[in-house]
């Protein structure tokens, strides 16, 4: 009960940036500034929920599942948490996006998606990536599998078409999509 109650409490968290994010918006900030503050304040949360609580929770007993929520004794995988954060969110997209998805629904919705994806891999340096793509700016912020239990859980899924990651390795990106 008590991972359920954090768990709560950190989606909550980034709930609020939905509350914030037209605040922000107003305060003479760049959209490119925007996004990158609300990437950052993403993976920061998530980061803390994957080596965290995660981590925790499985040294008493509690693991991360893909089925969450038909096991009392499991919470939700790093990855779901933020797909969970940016269903809350209704003032701009969260969500992941990557070129070898386990779902189709994470792959990325345009060609400049797609591209800033490829640059992310191209250059390893490079941690995040921003651009207007139509109506929308967008801000990509490289997603690297931060525990082997990233890669262990994507290598083994039987939808995955990729099944060699490390820790390490990069495997998509939060994405962050404003409406202008």
């Amino acid at each position: 009960m008590k991972y359920a109650i954090r768990i709560k409490a950190s989606v909550a968290v980034l709930v609020t940036l939905a509350i914030v994010t037209p605040f922000v918006s107003a305060a003479d900030l760049s959209q490119d500034q925007v996004v990158r503050y609300l990437l950052a304040t993403a993976k920061a949360f998530r980061s803390v929920y994957a080596k965290d609580i995660v981590e925790e929770a499985k040294r008493g007993g509690v693991k991360p599942a893909e089925n969450w929520k038909d096991n009392e004794h499991a919470i939700m995988l790093p990855a779901q948490f933020i797909k969970a954060a940016g269903a809350e969110i209704k003032d701009f997209e969260l969500s992941l996006i990557g070129l070898t998805p386990i779902y189709k629904s994470n792959l990325p919705k345009t060609k400049a998606e797609a591209d800033a994806l490829k640059k992310l891999a191209a250059q390893p340096d490079l941690k995040v990536v921003t651009f207007a793509d139509g109506d929308q700016f967008k801000g990509l912020s490289a997603d690297f599998a931060i525990a082997q239990g990233c890669a262990d859980c994507h290598n083994t899924h039987p939808s995955s078409p990729k099944k060699d990651f490390k820790k390490g390795d990069l495997m998509g990106a939060v994405v962050v999509r404003l409406h202008k």
